[in-house]
């Protein structure tokens, strides 16, 4: 037997969390945060004001469009994209630094932005989060309140559209209620046996 079956290196994996509105990816990062797992979970950019008990520099980078479009024109933005008349974007050199360091690499992003990532990091893993069924969805939605009522419209309709491209995906996670830590620990999984595939993901960027 060669030593080639017994040098398996570990490589750094990049992950992408994604789904429709209000089927809980933030809430399932910051329950990976609270467990202090060893990932670099990537922080976005964003134009839009941040929300009661955001922190600019832990939830989102809170920039404003000025800053934005400075970014796109240096090519600082490993994707971005409009989302609900803001702008979100992917900082290009903290995710290279990140898989510099050997650690792995979970962003959250909408729908369009993990097809943007796909397309340029064939290597990434994707995970589609979900809820049971499209009417837990739109309750969950409506249940947070933080939108006028066009807004909200506009919410469910596109985590409608969004619900259709589940296929996409390497993996879907159905995000039950009252059930945040088995959601996570199916994350979790996911991530391990990634790394024990016989012929590991490449990620170049």
């Amino acid at each position: 037997m060669t030593d080639t079956f017994f040098n398996h290196q570990r490589q750094p994996l990049l992950v992408v969390i994604s789904g429709p509105s209000g089927a809980g990816k933030d809430t399932i990062l910051q329950r990976m945060k609270e467990r202090e797992l060893p990932f670099h979970f990537v922080v976005t950019a964003t134009t839009r004001p941040p929300r009661p008990g955001e922190v600019h520099g832990r939830d989102y980078f809170f920039i404003s469009n000025d800053e934005f479009a400075e970014m796109i024109e240096k090519n600082e933005l490993l994707e971005y994209a409009i989302v609900y008349n803001d702008y979100k974007g992917i900082p290009k050199q903290q995710v290279r630094d990140a898989l510099a360091s050997g650690k792995d690499v979970i962003m959250r992003l909408d729908v369009q932005g993990a097809a943007k990532v796909r397309s340029l990091a064939d290597g990434a893993v994707t995970i589609f989060i979900t809820t049971g069924t499209e009417e837990e969805l739109v309750e969950r939605l409506r249940a947070r309140k933080t939108e006028t009522p066009e807004g909200m419209k506009l919410r469910i309709a596109t985590a409608r559209k969004e619900l259709q491209r589940m296929r996409e995906f390497d993996y879907c996670v159905v995000n039950q209620d009252m059930a945040l830590d088995d959601t996570v620990d199916r994350v979790m999984a996911i991530i391990e046996a990634e790394h024990s595939r016989v012929a590991p993901r490449q990620v170049t960027l």
